[in-house]
């Protein structure tokens, strides 16, 4: 029986105390198509610094000969930072081009034996942030008898690396 707790609710005991997801998270009940969110929306902060820039230099310029109060040499800087930091935006917003799918059919090809479960994740690479799938494979076989990591990039589908190993891993309790 649950103890009342000081305000008259019931206590729950620890072992009916679960987490669970809110039910906009939870994928469970999820069905249909979904798309990936894509990089090149880092292209819309990119122009709104770009555009906060220009304004920036456009104050100082206006200025520039007269003595102002409110704009001074710091908005000459806060536009060029902001000027560099729009175009890394830009020059960053790859177009995701290949889809988890289209990765997966890539990676089944490079590890070269019949794939099982596998799963995808969404990785970046470089200075430039080049968008990358890390995509885990196992082998078909229960339980799986190998396993690999191959990575594509997800702006033209090259593998630009794999990894494909015996599968260490005992699964022999959960049989």
């Amino acid at each position: 029986m649950a103890d009342p707790t000081s305000d008259g609710a019931t206590a729950r005991p620890d072992e009916e105390i679960r987490d669970e997801l809110p039910g906009d998270l939870d994928a469970s009940g999820f069905v249909g198509p979904y798309r990936f969110p894509d990089n090149n929306r880092r292209r819309i902060p990119g122009v709104l610094y770009l555009v906060i820039a220009t304004g920036c230099f456009g104050a100082w310029a206006l200025t520039r000969g007269d003595d102002p109060v409110l704009v001074n040499q710091g908005f000459l800087w806060a536009a060029v930072l902001l000027a560099a930091i729009g175009a890394y935006h830009l020059v960053a917003g790859w177009t995701l081009r290949v889809d988890e799918k289209q990765a997966l059919v890539a990676a089944t090809r490079a590890v070269g034996f019949p794939v099982g479960h596998a799963s995808a994740q969404m990785g970046w690479r470089g200075l430039l942030s080049r968008p990358t799938w890390k995509i885990l494979l196992y082998s078909a076989e229960n339980p799986p008898a190998r396993r690999g990591l191959v990575l594509v990039d997800g702006v033209d589908g090259r593998v630009l690396d794999q990894l494909v190993m015996d599968n260490p891993e005992d699964w022999s309790g959960l049989t």
